[in-house]
């Protein structure tokens, strides 16, 4: 049962996690005493390459689950639901940005976002109702409904793809937006452009926000930088 989404203080708390991905001794594994994320907090993770930020995220998705410990996202303990639990509770609470956009080649710019809506818990919404909401959301984002609406976003720049990606994620009001490295692939002054639009989406619906970059430069405008390094380091000190 879902908990009570008053009651959830934090949007994030995950307690002695033990994860491999095989029983091999060269597996990767990661292990974390603790962790949380306050509700409206913005985070950014930050780490190197392979010291387990997309194993974190994937983690706290519900993708993946940990031998041993706790995930619990608003209260709910992941741990606890079943595959199909897992991913209509993602689809109704979570909003995921991939760093390789993960967008639908073959449908049209307006197709990718209103595909958001389809599993999410307003899947009830007619037809014209979840385009108009796509339609607003893609509009704050600077994307021209008139121009681009019924493009192939394979047709569409980078950044234009990228804000495609962030309506999609947006649109179903997500309590926590998840971003991997979604500025990776942008210049430095589109990358202060989409973290603008960023947090005023967020600060609008008050969701929680956790984004892993590698640029100290774009870490300093969260309001907490996890390294996961030295949570990792200080976690295997104090055992």
């Amino acid at each position: 049962m879902l908990a009570d989404q008053k009651e959830a203080s934090k949007a994030v708390c995950l307690s002695q996690i033990e994860f491999r991905f095989s029983k091999a001794k060269d597996s990767f594994n990661l292990s974390i005493r603790s962790l949380d994320i306050a509700v409206g907090e913005k985070v950014a993770l930050v780490g190197a390459s392979g010291s387990g930020k997309s194993t974190l995220l994937g983690l706290i998705c519900g993708v993946l689950l940990p031998q041993s410990g706790t995930v619990e996202v608003f209260g709910n303990r992941l741990n606890d639901f079943s595959g199909a639990q897992r991913d209509s509770f993602r689809a109704d609470n979570l909003g995921i940005i991939f760093q390789q956009f993960n967008l639908l080649p073959y449908l049209s710019v307006l197709d990718n976002v209103v595909l958001g809506l389809s599993f999410s818990r307003f899947r009830s919404l007619g037809a014209p109702e979840q385009r108009a909401r796509a339609e607003r959301l893609l509009t704050s984002l600077d994307i021209d409904i008139g121009k681009m609406g019924k493009q192939k976003v394979a047709n569409l720049s980078v950044g234009q793809q990228q804000r495609v990606a962030a309506a999609r994620a947006f649109v179903t009001e997500p309590r926590l937006i998840v971003a991997d490295e979604p500025t990776s692939a942008l210049d430095e002054g589109r990358q202060d452009e989409f973290l603008d639009l960023l947090f005023a989406q967020q600060e609008r619906t008050g969701a929680t926000l956790l984004l892993v970059t590698h640029d100290p430069r774009l870490a300093s405008r969260f309001d907490r930088v996890i390294d996961l390094e030295a949570t990792l380091a200080l976690d295997a000190g104090s055992v």
